[in-house]
């Protein structure tokens, strides 16, 4: 499996799981500077780690990250529709 590495050095294993992505900007970005971090912080990782992807690694993360977020929209739909049910009562 192909590698890529964060700005810190930090490797990533693209193997198709976002979250794992996800995990190590959490723990490069956010927590190494100990919450304090901004949009841009982020935005600048994120982009540097892009630019080591191939097309083809690109369409497959961004395939994966609109699903996840899919299925976060969907399920925080349903949790508010469920709090005006409870609400309603």
């Amino acid at each position: 499996m192909r590698t890529i590495k964060t700005s810190s050095g930090a490797e990533i294993t693209l193997d198709g799981d976002l979250l794992a992505v996800l995990e190590t900007l959490f723990h490069e970005v956010t927590a190494r500077r100990e919450l304090e971090r901004s949009f841009e912080d982020m935005n600048r990782e994120i982009a540097f780690l892009i630019e080591q992807m191939t097309d083809e690694e690109r369409r497959a993360y961004l395939a994966e990250s609109l699903f996840l977020n899919q299925v976060k929209y969907e399920n925080d739909k349903l949790e508010a529709y469920m709090r005006k049910l409870e609400k309603d009562r």
